[in-house]
């Protein structure tokens, strides 16, 4: 009871001067909101606006599938738009000029040049300020001549293994054969598996859990303030353990912790259209973060002298692990030593846990991220005891 009585003095207190709203609900919500809205439209495909012009000079068969068979559907799916000129000079001038992201030429004599044997080639000419965009073309243009090539080696290799020549018609059945086979290799995209988290689920949960480190600070910092203010004597001097005096303040820290992941979960899902997935695995994971932040918080207060130097010591290591653990981008897309380190944060954990609950859609699938959060927690807090003793002195 000594320490239920010390938390909700505490959390009086914070709600009064509305700090922990500031920093448990308002700061995270609010950059959440802005990170989705600036970046968010960068990573959502939809928001695309892309288009190629197309100039089919050879006018042939092998031309008319590369337009009828791979650009058109493209275009029809809404990837991208097409603008078909008449002319190279066109084509070219219109991706100069920036009217278009990039302009695809198949030049004159292509199919000939293919059903010859004879070197062919498809021409991309990319816009300066859409380099990427002009490389996707590029992409769709090599796909197709590796597929022709797959065809023309083929008929090339029956042909040796026949030991004749056939007529021209002999050749295009076979040439035709070759097309309709089915493709032995596919990429497919299975989006129900998928851990990859969208822009709103990916910045709500990043800002939540990097804010979450700067709101259960609050309960860790009381003990110091205790200390400033002349409190801790009368604490000491009443008959109460220590213990408690601790456990009061970790129980204030705890329930703000909660109380903020579990108002930013609910308030980006309805706002923010972040997808959390089951809310039993979100639970499981937001408990295992408040705790692996109360363990972090504590060790850091526990070397500190006074509330404002824990304060800014607190702060630099949040923002530290955040920025180390992919909550502002994913980290672990640069690879090497950097993606290796970022594993040794809490805050990685917890999104790839959150990750690995919405691709699965199991409960069980968080875990591992969970226990490793824990972890964090319960080794940083058992350091932490061991200099906590100085900070529940007169």
């Amino acid at each position: 009871m000594p320490a239920v009585t010390i938390a909700l003095k505490d959390l009086r207190q914070r709600i009064r001067d509305r700090s922990a709203f500031l920093w448990g609900i308002v700061a995270p919500f609010g950059l959440a909101f802005i990170f989705s809205m600036i970046l968010g439209g960068v990573a959502d495909t939809s928001n695309l606006d892309v288009t190629y012009a197309v100039a089919d000079l050879d006018g042939g068969e092998m031309g008319r599938a590369f337009v009828d068979e791979i650009l058109r559907p493209l275009d029809e799916q809404g990837l991208f738009d097409i603008e078909f000129v008449n002319d190279e000079a066109t084509a070219e001038s219109m991706a100069e000029r920036g009217d278009v992201d990039a302009a695809i030429i198949v030049p004159a004599g292509f199919t000939d040049a293919v059903n010859s044997g004879a070197p062919a080639a498809v021409s991309v000419i990319g816009n300066v300020d859409t380099p990427i965009l002009a490389e996707v073309a590029r992409a769709i243009a090599s796909g197709y001549a590796d597929e022709v090539n797959a065809v023309r080696t083929s008929v090339y290799s029956l042909i040796v293994l026949q030991g004749e020549m056939p007529d021209d018609s002999e050749l295009s059945a076979l040439a035709a054969a070759a097309r309709s086979e089915p493709t032995p290799l596919v990429v497919g995209d299975d989006s129900a598996a998928s851990k990859v988290l969208s822009a709103p689920t990916f910045y709500s949960a990043g800002m939540a859990i990097l804010f979450l480190f700067l709101a259960v600070q609050f309960g860790v910092l009381g003990l110091l303030e205790e200390r400033q203010n002349g409190t801790m004597g009368r604490l000491l001097a009443a008959p109460i353990r220590r213990g408690s005096i601790v456990a009061g303040k970790a129980l204030t820290s705890f329930v703000i912790g909660i109380s903020s992941m579990s108002v930013l979960v609910v308030g980006t899902t309805f706002l923010l259209d972040a997808r959390w997935g089951n809310s039993v695995g979100v639970a499981i994971l937001v408990l295992a973060g408040v705790l692996s932040a109360m363990g972090i918080m504590f060790l850091v207060a526990a070397f500190a002298k006074t509330p404002e130097q824990a304060a800014n010591l607190l702060a630099i290591i949040a923002f530290l692990l955040a920025m180390l653990g992919g909550t502002f981008f994913p980290v672990a897309q640069a690879g090497g030593l950097l993606a290796k380190i970022s594993m040794l944060t809490p805050h990685a954990w917890f999104l790839r846990g959150l990750g690995d609950l919405i691709g699965e859609g199991r409960v069980g699938a968080v875990f591992p991220a969970a226990f490793y959060m824990v972890a964090f927690g319960v080794v940083a807090g058992l350091l932490a005891l061991f200099r906590l003793g100085k900070a529940v002195a007169p």
